[in-house]
């Protein structure tokens, strides 16, 4: 006796438009997920401490976050205020001494994050302020460019004290003479608190500001 066969029964048109519906709804729910979570900084993976002293003068940490480069960790960094702020404009317009720290999470040629603080830079700076700052703006990239690269786990950081300039460290060894005035080191914290800021979510970690979205 012949075996009954058994075929698929091809999708009707209702069928494949809910198929497709649900794909897309399902889509639009992870995009935003992912844009929620991206706008609230993970703890970072370097303990920072709660304050610091530059040139004697007691800074406390106004706000931590990672860099990201799409998916990938770039470097954790934070910020060292004389007191606490919360919006770039307070930052930029508080006097005193202030402290940027840096550690690498991977490997950073020295050239690219260079290129980068430039470019940075340029995008959060006034053109006629950029040709101030020239001579301490070279000298940042000259600093960091000057290295094959910054392997995982080396530190940076970079100094504003007043009446001296922004003095640059790397592996807690200062690089040179302090540069610039305080209007280099606005130009400097705009690469992540300007306008059109390195990443998003770490501006608001800095400002300390990502512990409201939570």
């Amino acid at each position: 006796m012949q075996q009954p066969t058994w075929a698929p029964t091809a999708p009707t048109a209702p069928a494949l438009l809910r198929n497709a519906a649900a794909a897309l709804i399902a889509l639009v729910a992870l995009t935003a997920f992912c844009a929620s979570a991206a706008s609230v900084a993970a703890p970072t993976a370097t303990r920072f401490e709660p304050a610091a002293q530059v040139q004697g003068t007691r800074l406390l940490l106004n706000g931590a976050g990672t860099r990201f480069k799409a998916i990938f960790k770039v470097y954790d960094m934070a910020l060292y205020t004389p007191k606490k702020v919360a919006t770039a404009e307070e930052l930029l317009a508080l006097p005193g001494a202030k402290r940027l720290q840096f550690t690498a999470l991977r490997d950073l040629p020295g050239t690219d994050l260079g290129r980068l603080f430039m470019k940075g830079m340029a995008d959060n700076t006034a053109t006629d302020v950029m040709l101030r700052q020239t001579v301490a703006t070279t000298r940042l990239i000259e600093i960091f460019s000057a290295r094959n690269k910054l392997a995982t786990g080396d530190t940076f950081a970079m100094d504003f004290i007043p009446g001296k300039g922004t003095q640059f460290y790397i592996q807690g060894q200062a690089q040179g003479e302090p540069v610039g005035n305080a209007e280099f080191f606005n130009v400097v914290l705009g690469i992540w608190v300007g306008a059109s800021p390195a990443d998003r979510a770490l501006k608001e970690a800095l400002l300390g500001r990502d512990k409201d979205a939570q």
